[in-house]
């Protein structure tokens, strides 16, 4: 089985011109075929102020209008997207941008409306791999937004965590499949303000634990969920930190297991 590195990026190096140049030009070093995922939630948030659109946040997740979609594509899939893959370009690493729409890759529900109505929202349902089988194959390196579509013409704003997760199990069956989070901590930490208590690994047991001690808390919660999510569904490998574990072996993150 061929491996496949499944590497989702955030703010911390999307809102910063040099540290993304950087990444990228390390990531088009990675001789393995890779998809990466971007977010993007920064500069959408920027443009909405100014353009005097008014954002809705709750629980730390965005609650997304149809002027609010309209914001997100014109930023995640348009701006940050293409600016990505023209410097993968620019790094003989040849790449393509992609939404969940692009070649039906990413199928999402709308999220139902329980106590809170997030609008334009989606819950992934299925992950399609034929068409980045092929460009794969040809090392050629798709480029993914937080983006996906309900296959009823409708776009929906998918948080970048669920869609890197999932393309990673929609691989697994067919790939030796990776999946590594870059944030800007060096991992997951036991004390929050000390970023060299990296807890180096965590299974199901120790989660578990950490949870209840409250040590691990907040926003750290649905990123971990989606870890446990890919480990229990035959992904190979998850791994959290900030991108040098990508490339540093030495370099300290959190390592997921069952």
């Amino acid at each position: 089985m061929k491996t496949l590195k499944i590497i989702k990026i955030g703010g911390n190096i999307i809102d910063d011109d040099n540290a993304l140049q950087q990444f990228l030009k390390a990531f088009a070093t990675i001789d393995a075929p890779k998809i990466l995922v971007h977010g993007g939630g920064k500069l959408a948030t920027k443009l909405a102020q100014k353009m005097q659109v008014e954002v809705k946040m709750i629980d730390g997740r965005r609650v997304t209008d149809q002027v609010t979609l309209d914001i997100i594509t014109m930023v995640y899939a348009g701006k940050i997207n293409k600016n990505i893959v023209a410097q993968l370009q620019a790094n003989h690493c040849n790449a393509i941008g992609f939404s969940g729409a692009d070649g039906n890759t990413i199928v999402s529900n709308k999220r139902p409306v329980n106590a809170i109505d997030y609008g334009f929202v989606g819950d992934v349902k299925q992950v399609n791999t034929e068409t980045l089988e092929i460009l794969l194959n040809n090392n050629i390196t798709p480029v993914f937004c937080a983006i996906s579509h309900d296959k009823n013409g409708q776009l929906l704003n998918t948080n970048a965590d669920t869609i890197a997760s999932e393309l990673a199990i929609g691989f697994a069956s067919k790939w030796n499949s990776e999946l590594y989070y870059c944030f800007e901590k060096n991992g997951v930490l036991e004390h929050v303000d000390d970023d060299n208590s990296v807890i180096e690994n965590i299974n199901t047991a120790t989660y578990k634990t950490l949870v209840d001690n409250k040590v691990i808390f907040e926003g750290m919660l649905p990123k971990l969920n989606n870890c446990f999510h890919a480990i229990n569904h035959n992904v190979q490998k998850v791994c959290i930190g900030k991108a040098q574990m990508l490339f540093q072996k030495d370099n300290k993150h959190t390592t997921i297991t069952k």
